[in-house]
């Protein structure tokens, strides 16, 4: 797990600087307690990393969950009782990778997958932009269009342009020129730039700016434009973090149905992202979405027990981690110990760190997912590839990343059903001499009641005295439907001197008295 720590090392920093402030963002989103998100980042870092089979994956707490978790801790009656429909979560998510439900992953088209990178690359930088400024004060974790502090993703933006925070707006600045220069230019000159990863000189140059501004009233930055992390003074101030769930709401059917949506949400989520990341994962690794599963459930059930919001496997994480060179799990279990070792020893210098400087890191994070070069690549790849693609993008832009999703999957489902109806036969007209129309129609390999139309209008432009040559010996599967729509132009044949001769497997039959008997009679194939 070490071999690459050269490489895992240096990206487990930038990750951890990522994730540092969404754990506390998403736990704001949520109403939970702050220290909630750190406890799902440390174990979804050091757990979920250990036991997950994807080697670039990182797991925290989930943006997508905010709503659910926001609503169910008022309807549930405190976040004791919320802690218990985590744990159970966790189980149902165990018990749905021992009954192999992973493979659902599979079935998400590669045009939805590239939208969600994509969308999710747009949300990250538009929601960086006020933090850029130093002036939204809105959380980290807040990734719907519709915020949380009543406006949506570009009101926020527009408020940030007129209350422009110029000490926050210039460390900002100085940071992303710093992430720039140091991708495209001092990493090629030097292994010393490939070592000291410029997110954590961006960072330090960050602390030191707060240091030395501190209380001027025009360049200083306050404290709200500032990283949060909880300060114990004491170990009983520290144990009073962590919450415990009240099991004695167990029989609640509440209780219940919500640990079963916390289940179904997370476990699509992560199986997303899983293919996602395989997807960006410079080396091509497949991840056992079973095991995933599985990883994700004991993380879920542990960050219960002791008090932390729901786990997902995270895009944005994993994409840091990825850009940033990151080539095992290792340099995601250790961005997990970073995060513990940082609450407790290093609590006051973390909420030294300006999220303006953050916001630079993530706007770098978000182009590599969204590069304007992959919107002409997937148009290029044709409009079956390109709309289902841009439906994504804009859903997941405008909605949240579920939704969007769901937008993406069914405009790709539409396609699907719309080239099924148009491949349903081949027509190809063979002879027009003599007043005889020979014409021979091949049906495809596959034919269901989503092709009748394009058939039936087929057959019933056929023109008098007609030869019908139907051949069937590719189809491997014929719907009952279609057979109907054959027996019923049997009898419109003979009134139109059409002749029908089909050719198949079994042979030759020329007119034959009735289609479903002689359908029904041949052998049946797999499809």
């Amino acid at each position: 797990m070490f071999k690459y720590i050269k490489n895992d090392l240096p990206a487990s920093i930038v990750v951890f600087f990522v994730a540092l402030p969404l754990c506390l963002g998403i736990a704001l989103a949520s109403g939970a307690p702050l220290f909630s998100g750190l406890i799902a980042g440390i174990i979804g870092g050091i757990v979920v990393g250990s036991l997950s089979g994807s080697q670039i994956g990182v797991s925290g707490p989930a943006a997508g969950l905010a709503a659910i978790v926001l609503t169910a801790i008022g309807t549930l009656g405190g976040y004791e009782n919320f802690l218990v429909a985590v744990v159970l979560g966790g189980i149902i998510q165990i018990v749905f990778g021992l009954l192999k439900a992973g493979v659902i992953a599979y079935y998400f088209p590669s045009s939805v997958i590239k939208g969600m990178l994509t969308g999710i690359g747009i949300i990250i930088i538009l929601k960086q932009i006020p933090h850029f400024f130093g002036y939204d004060a809105d959380p980290e974790g807040d990734f719907a269009f519709f915020q949380v502090d009543g406006e949506n993703t570009f009101s926020g933006i527009i408020s940030a342009i007129n209350s422009i925070s110029p000490g926050a707006t210039v460390i900002a600045v100085v940071a992303l020129s710093i992430l720039i220069l140091w991708d495209r230019v001092l990493s090629k000159k030097s292994k010393i730039f490939q070592l000291i990863q410029g997110p954590l000189v961006a960072v330090v140059l960050g602390i030191v700016y707060f240091a030395f501004t501190s209380g001027d009233g025009t360049w200083g930055i306050s404290d709200e434009h500032l990283v949060s992390v909880p300060v114990p003074d004491s170990l009983e101030s520290f144990a009073g973090l962590f919450s415990f769930p009240n099991f004695s709401v167990i029989t609640n059917s509440e209780i219940w149905i919500t640990a079963f949506t916390i289940a179904l949400v997370a476990s699509l989520e992560t199986l997303l992202c899983v293919e996602a990341t395989d997807k960006l994962d410079p080396h091509k690794r497949v991840t056992p979405t079973n095991r995933e599963l599985l990883a994700q459930g004991v993380g879920n059930s542990l960050s219960g027990l002791v008090g932390g919001l729901p786990i997902t496997q995270v895009i944005v994480r994993s994409s840091a981690n990825i850009q940033s060179g990151g080539r095992t799990k290792a340099s995601a279990i250790i961005h997990g110990f970073f995060l513990l070792a940082s609450v407790v020893l290093i609590p006051t210098l973390l909420n030294m760190i300006p999220l303006s400087v953050l916001a630079a890191i993530l706007f770098v994070v978000g182009y590599k997912l969204a590069k304007p070069s992959l919107f002409k690549t997937m148009y290029n790849s044709g409009w079956k590839q390109f709309v289902p693609f841009v439906v994504t993008v804009i859903g997941i832009v405008f909605t949240d990343l579920l939704v969007g999703i769901g937008l993406g999957l069914g405009v790709g489902i539409v396609v699907i059903l719309i080239k099924s109806y148009q491949n349903s036969h081949f027509l190809h007209i063979e002879d027009n001499s003599n007043g005889v129309h020979k014409i021979k129609m091949t049906l495809a390999e596959e034919v269901t009641f989503i092709n009748k139309g394009a058939i039936l209008k087929e057959l019933d432009r056929l023109p008098e005295n007609s030869y019908l040559e139907l051949d069937v010996r590719k189809t491997r599967f014929l719907d009952n439907d279609i057979i109907e729509i054959l027996e019923d132009f049997s009898a419109k044949a003979k009134n139109r001197n059409i002749d029908i001769t089909i050719i198949s497997e079994r042979g030759i039959a020329e007119n034959p008295k009735s289609y479903i008997e002689f359908f029904n009679l041949r052998p049946k194939k797999s499809a």
